[in-house]
């Protein structure tokens, strides 16, 4: 009798560590790698900077080469969707037609970009979340003289927004909050953002998309027409305004939690044998006391890894319990996220995001540095840097790297910054 798999569904950073971590733990079995994507699995964050700008090529963002997985003898089948799954026996069922009974499973399958209703009817209207979203609009935005509505100004809309403008094309960023990225970073450091982009030449509107314009040519976008009547012409319109967990092919399997995103554990365990990492995981969090769901480069890889590792850990215990049996270990990341914006590095640490108090310290408001703490309840539980060294900016990792009363992560984070 063949041997089950441990199969990964989703050939992305998660999946990709996933596998990795499971060869590297002792599973010795069949390991098949899912990608709906025909791609070997590559990094999306350059999608909206490098990749983008022209500087790097699409070569350029493989995770690994076809020469470099070849030693985890991967049943590799990317260009395939898992359409459903049966829980209670770890069986998944595949858009070709094909059932795999598995060992164990781990869910990577990240987001999906949103859309607005006639987007799929026109020419120019695009989203950015796939290599092949990417290579398409840098294709539109090759020449000069392009006029580009970017809809949402959060991290993505922002990260698109700053390289079109420094490629030289007309840029207009339409978003709901009053100021780019302000749910991730609060009003202050929005502002200052919202200065360099205007600095740079971006228009920047608030307001909704009501619909599309259309443009000279039949089947092919004008731009879009805000509630307010306002129009932006444009020649593309990227839509940037968020993304939902990959969980649609989850719904008809009664034990798992398809709300925003994969439910689990603070094992990453969604059910017996079932893991989940990256965009789609929705864990509980043993320092934050909440359930996260983080779309953010690093926690992929964290996840991923800790993801494998507790599923071996339950499926030796399933099949040789003894003393040396590893045990699971919850996974408690101290979040992380990065954006880059003309010259601008914004790191952040913790969670910034839904903060009922924050305080921002701007250092120089020329070249856009600044530190924010963010908290809830009484605690310190995020906060970011922009425009500052890498050993200050290690320092303030420490000060959240676990809740902390407020007024002992602000003198904590104060004497970071304090001169030597």
């Amino acid at each position: 009798m063949t041997a089950r798999p441990l199969a990964v569904v989703g050939a992305s950073a998660a999946g990709l560590a996933a596998a990795e971590t499971a060869r590297r733990s002792g599973w010795t079995g069949p390991l098949t790698l899912i990608g709906d994507e025909p791609h070997l699995p590559y990094d999306r964050p350059p999608l909206s900077k490098q990749l983008l700008h022209g500087t790097w090529e699409s070569e350029r963002l493989l995770l690994r080469t076809a020469d470099q997985l070849a030693p985890l003898d991967l049943d590799l089948r990317l260009g395939t969707r898992a359409t459903a799954l049966d829980a209670a026996t770890r069986t998944l069922t595949l858009d070709d037609g094909a059932r795999l009974a598995c060992a164990g499973i781990v869910v990577a399958t990240g987001v999906t970009a949103r859309t607005l209703p006639g987007a799929d009817a026109l020419d120019g209207v695009l989203t950015l979340r796939t290599l092949d979203d990417a290579v398409a609009l840098r294709a539109r935005l090759a020449g000069a003289g392009h006029r580009l509505a970017v809809v949402g100004n959060g991290v993505l809309g922002c990260e698109a927004a700053a390289v079109a403008r420094e490629l030289g094309h007309e840029v207009t960023l339409i978003g709901r909050d009053a100021f780019p990225m302000a749910r991730a970073v609060g009003p202050e450091v929005g502002m200052l953002l919202a200065e360099e982009h205007r600095t740079r030449g971006v228009h920047l509107l608030t307001g909704d998309v009501a619909d599309f314009l259309t443009g000279p040519v039949p089947g092919t976008t004008g731009g879009v027409r805000l509630t307010d009547g306002t129009e932006v012409p444009a020649d593309t319109v990227l839509l940037a305004i968020g993304s939902d967990p990959a969980v649609d092919w989850l719904r008809g399997e009664p034990a798992l939690d398809t709300t925003d995103g994969l439910r689990c554990d603070a094992y990453c365990a969604a059910a017996p044998g079932i893991y989940a990492a990256g965009d789609v995981a929705r864990w509980d969090h043993p320092l934050h006391g909440v359930p996260l769901r983080f779309e953010h480069r690093m926690n992929a890889t964290e996840q991923g890894m800790a993801a494998a590792r507790n599923l071996l850990a339950e499926l030796a215990a399933e099949t040789a319990p003894g003393p040396d049996t590893p045990e699971r270990r919850p996974f408690a990341p101290v979040p992380y996220f990065w954006s880059d914006q003309y010259g601008i590095k914004l790191q952040a640490y913790g969670l910034t995001a839904d903060a009922d108090r924050t305080e921002t310290t701007v250092l120089d408001r020329a070249a856009r540095s600044a530190v924010a703490l963010y908290g809830r309840d009484g605690a310190a539980t995020g906060v970011l840097a922009a425009g500052l060294p890498p050993r200050q900016v290690r320092a303030l990792r420490a000060v959240v790297a676990t809740p902390q009363p407020w007024e002992e992560a602000r003198a904590r984070a104060r004497a970071v910054l304090a001169p030597a």
